[in-house]
C-alpha cells in the first residue's frame, strides 16, 4: 500500500482528498498546517508521495518543498492550489515539485496523476530520523545539519542498529550479529568500536545523540538532554 502525506489546511477539501484516496486503497498521513507538516515528517514521518496545498495559516507549501528536498528527500512531490498565475507554477517546479494541479479539480485528475508520479518514481534514499539526525542508509552517512560524516562499515551497522531501535537496548549479542560477516567477533571488539563510534559523533559536533552503556546487557541510543 502506497501512503501519500497530505498538506492542505481547509477541511473541507483535505477530508474529501484524504476519502477519495483511501477508497483507492492508499494510506494517508494529513497536516492542517506548516508546524505540524514539520513535526510529522521530523518524527521520522515518510510517505511515497506528497501533496501540498500552497496558502497556509503558519507559511506556505513552497517553503514546505524546499525544506523537504534539503532534508534529501527524492519522493513524488504535487501542488495542489488555488493559484494558478504563470508565476506561481513555475515556483513550484523550481522549488523541487514534480507535477502543479491548479484548484478547482477533479478527483479523476488527481487520481491520475498521483498514479503516474508514483509509477514513475526514481529510486529513493533509504533514511532514519532520531534526533534532528539523518541515517542516509544508501550512502552509509550521517546527516547532522548540514554536514554528512561518512562512516566505515562498522561503524555504520552498530549506528544503523541504534537508530532502527532507538532508546531500546540493544545488546551486544545482536551487534555482534550484524558485524559479523566470515569472520569472528568478540565483546571486546564490539566495545572498541563503540568508543571510535562516540569519538567521531564528538569530533564531528554530532549533540543530539548519546550511546550510554547498559550494565551487564549492551547500549542504548538516546537524545542527548
Amino acid at each position: 500500500m502506497n501512503s501519500i502525506f497530505l498538506l492542505e489546511d481547509d477541511p473541507v477539501i483535505g477530508k474529501a482528498i484524504q476519502l477519495q484516496l483511501e477508497l483507492e486503497s492508499y494510506k494517508v498521513d494529513w497536516a492542517q498546517s506548516l508546524a505540524d507538516a514539520r513535526k510529522k515528517v521530523s518524527a521520522g514521518l515518510c510517505s511515497d508521495l506528497y501533496i501540498l496545498d500552497v496558502n497556509l495559516p503558519d507559511g506556505d507549501g513552497y517553503e514546505f518543498c524546499q525544506w523537504l528536498r534539503q532534508q534529501e528527500l527524492k519522493n513524488p512531490i504535487i501542488f495542489l492550489t488555488a493559484r494558478t498565475d504563470e508565476e506561481s507554477v513555475v515556483r513550484g517546479f523550481e522549488e523541487g515539485a514534480n507535477d502543479y494541479i491548479r484548484k478547482p479539480f477533479s478527483q479523476k485528475e488527481l487520481i491520475a496523476r498521483i498514479k503516474n508520479q508514483l509509477s514513475e518514481k526514481k529510486p529513493t534514499l533509504d533514511l532514519i530520523r532520531f534526533a534532528g539526525l539523518v541515517l542516509i542508509k544508501n550512502q552509509q552517512v550521517l546527516k547532522n545539519g548540514d554536514s554528512l560524516i561518512s562512516l566505515n562499515r562498522r561503524e555504520f551497522e552498530i549506528l544503523t542498529a541504534f537508530f532502527e531501535h532507538p532508546e531500546t537496548i540493544v545488546t551486544r549479542e545482536q551487534l555482534i550479529d550484524r558485524l559479523a560477516s566470515g569472520e569472528e567477533i568478540y565483546d571486546r571488539t564490539v566495545d572498541s568500536h563503540i568508543s571510535h563510534l562516540r569519538s567521531k559523533l564528538q569530533k564531528n559536533d554530532v549533540k543530539g545523540i548519546k550511546i550510554n552503556s547498559v550494565y551487564g546487557q549492551g547500549y542504548r541510543l538516546e537524545k542527548a538532554v
